[in-house]
């Protein structure tokens, strides 16, 4: 477990690695617990440099290159999220024995309350939202963040009951202790192998919210998942039907969520559609019910939930063309969950940093539902070379030349679908830079 006492160490100072919004939370963190630290980002123009240098002065802040005397005295790097373990600075910090930690090592040394904590390669974080949404319902005071809006350190000054914790692969890589109430794990599929060494890196890095959960939610779902359960209470979730766990029932052109054989809710009762969704929902309410919430009010609260901005968001229908913002589509898997749900043809609209994506899996399972795809970014080859040979493909330079070529090429009853199966960076500051960016096209294009 980290320990935050360094009194004992003279001179000692901790170094916070990335001045973005989770290292300005880490940062004002150690202020309050009178932690002397240093600032560093590998970037020369990070996202709140003038911030930091207002409040902790230029002196204390370093920037790109560095010496190697900048870990003189540092006890701790205390890392941003997606910051890898092959960077030159974390190296040279391990073979020095520093300690190398994450916001989230200091939240769960100085949380007193009980947290939640869900992460999967999709939907983690609508159902982080959910679990909120259910409790608060519920009359249980509940706050989220994370890996979703409001970074973990900052959730400590609120009044919340119980905080509920949205976690991806590159917080539980560093995580030393999770001590949850109710650890979720929706789903592991390939993603971020640009990050991780290689696949089974990642799904450990998963696994590990289990470890040290008091009672777990998982789905059935996952190869050997028995083998990662460590606490005594386990609820299961997932597609098929089975004994004492929650699961999805179809019968008579309905879908039904049920628990073993029993039936809860018709799934026509719900705003969000898919089966995706459904599972989501299955996984909110077997955290609910571990949480203490009774299945009744969970059931209730469900049904009014909206979801939220860029996945699936119906933004347009005009002269009866739909245009669907699923900017936050930015896998294989995710994309082809959204783009199965549809029961319209689809023209897609795809493309950015692929993240080592199976885009022959990807073209193979989307070949019957998708029309035409218009493909953008660092990586529209990759996609591409696999899509011709199902549909017909059309390479543009930017994601405005797609939207707007879509619209020329669309029928009435058509869906235009923004699911770019890969991650924004190369054209985008982040999955809502695009998302916006294409509601901005979208709105102007049907004036």
């Amino acid at each position: 477990m980290v320990s935050l006492d360094i009194s004992d160490e003279i001179n000692s100072k901790y170094l916070v690695f990335g001045l973005g919004k989770t290292g300005l939370s880490i940062a004002r963190h150690l202020f309050k617990e009178n932690i002397d630290a240093i600032y560093y980002d590998s970037r020369s123009e990070p996202p709140e440099k003038e911030l930091f240098e207002e409040l902790f002065g230029k002196e204390n802040i370093f920037l790109a290159d560095y010496e190697e005397s900048i870990l003189e005295n540092v006890t701790a790097i205390v890392v941003s999220p997606g910051i890898s373990d092959q960077n030159k600075l974390l190296k040279l910090g391990l073979k020095k024995n520093i300690k190398i930690i994450s916001d989230i090592d200091l939240y769960v040394e100085s949380s007193s309350r009980d947290f939640v904590t869900v992460t999967g390669t999709n939907g983690k974080s609508t159902v982080t939202e959910l679990i909120s949404y259910i409790c608060n319902k519920s009359k249980i005071k509940a706050s989220a963040g994370g890996n979703l809006g409001i970074p973990a350190l900052d959730l400590l000054s609120d009044d919340a009951e119980l905080h509920i914790l949205e976690l991806s692969s590159f917080h539980l890589h560093r995580c030393d202790y999770l001590p949850s109430k109710v650890a979720v794990l929706l789903n592991i599929s390939r993603d971020h192998l640009d990050w991780h060494r290689n696949e089974d890196h990642y799904k450990k890095c998963k696994f590990r919210i289990l470890r040290d959960a008091n009672s777990s939610v998982y789905n059935h779902g996952i190869n050997d998942i028995g083998k990662y359960l460590n606490s005594n209470i386990n609820v299961g979730f997932g597609a098929e039907v089975k004994e004492k766990s929650f699961g999805i029932l179809e019968e008579n052109n309905s879908f039904y969520l049920c628990y073993g054989k029993e039936k809860l809710i018709n799934c026509n009762k719900l705003k969000l559609n898919g089966n995706h969704n459904y599972e989501n929902i299955l996984a909110a309410l077997a955290a609910s019910r571990l949480i203490g919430i009774d299945l009744s009010d969970a059931l209730d609260a469900i049904c009014s939930f909206q979801g939220l901005p860029h996945r699936m968001q119906s933004i347009s229908n005009h002269n009866s063309i739909e245009y669907i913002n699923d900017s936050k589509g930015t896998n294989v898997d995710a994309a082809i969950a959204s783009i199965s749900s549809l029961k319209k043809k689809v023209i897609l609209l795809a493309g950015g940093q692929s993240k080592g994506g199976n885009f022959e899996q990807f073209a193979e399972a989307i070949k019957n539902k998708v029309k035409r795809a218009y493909l953008f970014g660092e990586d529209a080859k990759i996609i591409g070379n696999e899509l011709n040979k199902f549909v017909p493909v059309v390479f543009v330079d930017n994601l405005e030349d797609a939207v707007i070529l879509a619209k020329k090429s669309s029928s009435p009853g058509d869906v235009i679908l923004l699911s770019p199966a890969c991650a924004s960076f190369d054209q985008f500051d982040s999955f809502i830079h695009r998302g916006k960016e294409f509601e901005r096209i979208v709105g102007e294009i049907t004036k």
